[in-house]
């Protein structure tokens, strides 16, 4: 179910009230089960995979709790390996096998893998990521095994945040299961405030820069330099406005009901460093593959070379999680050789390191902002190739060439207009105010007209939806 459809609205108001209405014991049944709904409205036979590894990582993370020495070690692999391997199947296999054909295709050696057509179950990366650092925790003696299995499938299944995350942990969300939550109308109105901005960055902002970036990454041979410049200026926003539009959602239904979930997304943007805009950028993932991955691959503890080798890979992989495509893997990549780059010109070349001034750190804002800028081409593009002929194309574009776009020169420039507000309300106010009720009042009313009147409702799907 999407966030910006009709049927969300309806449903949305449906389980709040119901919500409220019922005990606790009523509340974590309807949650359990408008989240089965929520996710079976996509396809519905892939929830058999859901309770799948529901089932394998409850029995797991008992048993883990009860189980001394080598044998815990082996549970914990066999909850990995099963959710691993459900993930790398669905999302990998199609990738794998058209490699694997590839360069066997050079020897005129037929593929021995067998064809299969599936589609990706929506949100795969996500709930399968949660589910592992459930057992995880166990095993690492910083969460209890959850005994009440309609409270853990709830856990993987919580519809907020089931599909695109943020990526929880069980110390956070398992507790707040557990308690019958009193209406609070300071959470309610901050809650709706969180959706209504959230909504108004996805339908408002991200749907109308998707109309010019579709049109020129579509076929980017055939378009010019300046337009494909101008596109993947307004893919930066596009992404961001949608998927932190998406965090906003989740956050804002969560803390409706009384949750609270964690921060994904902290104005990017305004990073001075590509480490800080990892601080900032998709933290519940960034946080679970440093927790899960880099730590305990040696972390800082390693020797020089080898730690730089950890945090390539880590940020190989993660590209590697994005998408089962070559472009993925090099746009993670391209942010680990950042990374690493600029600990290097720090610790040989100390004179290049700007000073943390306002000037410095305006050029350092800037400079961040147009390599992430430029990795997001390998992100959206279809493939490397058309990757590669984009920026060859953006690196000799001129101001002279001739300049196409889906959109009027009216509609070009309050895309522009917009881009300056959301950076403005970002910069000014990361968090809008709620206890005034007559302020909240007032934006709430006009969000929902800015929504009304400006919105792009052609149902577009969440770009994360993919991951």
């Amino acid at each position: 179910m999407l966030f910006n459809s009709i049927h969300f609205f309806f449903f949305f108001i449906i389980v709040t009230l119901g919500y409220w209405s019922l005990g606790w014991a009523g509340r974590w049944r309807l949650l359990l089960f408008a989240s089965c709904y929520f996710y079976m409205i996509f396809k519905p036979v892939y929830i058999l995979i859901l309770f799948f590894t529901i089932i394998i990582d409850y029995y797991a993370g008992i048993w883990l709790e009860k189980t001394e020495g080598k044998q815990r070690k082996w549970l914990l692999i066999i909850s990995i390996i099963t959710n691993v391997g459900i993930l790398a199947f669905f999302k990998y296999y199609h990738f794998a096998f058209e490699n694997i054909e590839n360069l066997l295709g050079i020897f005129q050696v037929k593929n021995p893998l067998p064809v299969f057509d599936f589609i990706l179950p929506i949100g795969l990366s996500f709930h399968t990521f949660q589910a592992m650092s459930y057992t995880i925790e166990v095993y690492r003696g910083n969460q209890k095994a959850e005994k009440h299995f309609g409270i853990y499938a709830l856990y993987v299944m919580f519809y907020p945040q089931l599909v695109a995350g943020p990526i929880e942990r069980p110390q956070n969300v398992l507790p707040q299961f557990h308690i019958t939550h009193k209406y609070d109308f300071e959470k309610v109105k901050s809650g709706l405030m969180m959706m209504a901005w959230g909504l108004l960055k996805k339908v408002v902002i991200a749907d109308r820069l998707t109309m010019f970036v579709d049109y020129a990454y579509e076929n980017p041979s055939e378009k010019t330099g300046l337009t494909l410049l101008i596109a993947t200026f307004f893919y930066t926003f596009q992404i961001y406005c949608d998927f932190s539009g998406y965090s906003d959602i989740a956050l804002g239904c969560a803390k409706v009901m009384g949750y609270d979930l964690m921060e994904n997304f902290r104005t990017p943007y305004f990073s001075t460093s590509i480490s800080e805009f990892w601080r900032r950028w998709h933290i519940s993932l960034s946080t679970w593959f440093r927790d899960y991955l880099y730590i305990p691959m040696g972390g800082n503890r390693v020797s020089e070379w080898r730690r730089y080798f950890n945090q390539f890979f880590v940020f190989m992989i993660s590209g590697l999680w994005h998408g089962a495509a070559w472009n993925f893997v090099i746009w993670g990549s391209l942010h680990g050789i950042y990374l690493i780059s600029a600990v290097l010109r720090d610790k040989y070349l100390p004179q290049l390191t700007l000073p943390k001034n306002l000037f410095g750190k305006s050029i350092n804002l800037i400079t961040t902002f147009i390599l992430v800028m430029l990795a997001w081409i390998f992100f959206r593009a279809r493939g490397t190739n058309d990757a590669f002929i984009i920026i060859k194309k953006i690196s000799i574009f001129s101001l002279n060439q001739d300049f196409n776009s889906p959109l009027n020169t009216t509609e070009m420039w309050f895309s522009i207009m917009l881009i300056g507000i959301l950076l403005w309300k970002e910069f000014n106010f990361f968090q809008i105010n709620t206890q005034n009720s007559v302020r909240f009042y007032g934006l709430i009313t006009l969000f929902t007209l800015t929504i009304y009147f400006f919105g792009v409702f052609n149902t577009n799907q969440f770009i994360y939806f993919q991951f």
